[in-house]
């Protein structure tokens, strides 16, 4: 697929429903090695997080969630189906949801990434966030842990 499509009528952005977390599910298990739960989505929604999915026609082709909390946000999750992947859907909807955290008063927003999650860091670091931090062990991996870094945008 080419970046033409990101022009597509089809192709759209709303905030997660319930009925969607099936594909959400589906997406998360493709992706991760050690994916969220459904409960951990469940509860993203019910404590009113920001759960935005991306769509082109009725299909979920990625999500986020994000926390807002005071004068900051912490994107927790962005996810783009593997065959979506490199065509911007995960730059707009970072975008989208860092403009939905200046809409709720936050002044700064963070993340964890793996570091070997080369795409994710490529494009956080062009989006202007900074790495600040390590949390050491952070994640699962295969054989043991593997280390987060954190990253800071001035919204």
């Amino acid at each position: 697929m080419v970046s033409t499509q990101l022009k597509d009528p089809l192709l759209g952005m709303r905030p997660m429903q319930e009925e969607d977390l099936d594909a959400v599910m589906a997406i998360e298990q493709e992706v991760y090695e050690f994916p969220w739960t459904l409960g951990i989505f469940r509860d993203c929604l019910r404590v009113g997080y920001c759960c935005w999915i991306v769509t082109h026609d009725t299909q979920v082709n990625g999500y986020g969630v994000m926390s807002v909390s005071v004068e900051e946000c912490h994107i927790l999750n962005i996810s783009i189906h593997p065959e979506w992947q490199g065509q911007g859907l995960g730059r707009k909807l970072t975008n989208r949801l860092l403009n939905l955290a200046k809409q709720h008063g936050a002044e700064s927003a963070f993340l964890e990434v793996r570091p070997s999650n080369g795409a994710a860091l490529s494009l956080y670091e062009r989006l202007g966030f900074v790495e600040v931090g390590r949390r050491k062990d952070y994640y699962p991996a295969k054989g043991g842990r593997e280390d987060a870094l954190v990253f800071s945008l001035t919204l």
